[in-house]
């Protein structure tokens, strides 16, 4: 089974640092499965506008081939003005919606404001629900206070949040995979 970590963003790194401790954990909890990661910031992708998936080229294409070999996604965003990063939501549209059907998706978010912990429930949810993903119970959010000055997560509670996280994303995957509901 293939994993794949996401950061959709193209600024900043505290939400590549949290997927990239996420995905230690699974694999820690699951050493069989492949594990990948893609940073948005790495890539110029172009935007969506609505042409065929395999008339993309260049690091576009990748990216595409990358999201829809996995079988499991780690979403993570920073929250901009109240919602994920635009570069997040263009990634989605960029991937027929058929390609997450049945597949395990985990949301991460990062930022400034407490107050936005909710979305990953009010947005990247109902999201997941559209494209007919199964989505683990818990969500993560590590705020700017989480991070020390080497910009390292240094909160207790945030590294208890992401073991848990991670063994929800792989007993939920090992489950899928045990009932082969994709076929």
């Amino acid at each position: 089974m293939k994993i794949l970590g996401v950061s959709g963003t193209i600024v900043g790194s505290k939400t590549a640092i949290v997927i990239r401790r996420i995905l230690e954990q699974i694999k820690l909890h699951n050493p069989e499965f492949e594990i990948e990661f893609l940073n948005l910031k790495n890539y110029q992708i172009e935007f969506c506008d609505g042409r065929p998936v395999s008339e993309y080229t260049g690091s576009t294409k990748l990216v595409i081939d990358q999201m829809m070999a996995a079988d499991g996604y780690v979403f993570g965003t920073p929250i901009f003005q109240g919602s994920f990063t635009g570069a997040f939501k263009n990634l989605i549209d960029l991937i027929p919606p058929a390609a997450f059907k049945h597949k395990v998706m985990g949301f991460v978010t990062t930022g400034g404001n407490h107050q936005h912990y909710l979305i990953a429930e009010n947005q990247l949810k109902p999201l997941a629900g559209y494209l007919n993903g199964y989505v683990i119970p818990t969500t993560i959010f590590a705020h700017n206070s989480h991070f020390n000055d080497k910009n390292e997560i240094e909160d207790i509670q945030l590294l208890g949040n992401i073991r848990e996280f991670s063994q929800q994303f792989c007993y939920m995957c090992e489950r899928l995979m045990k009932e082969d509901v994709r076929q």
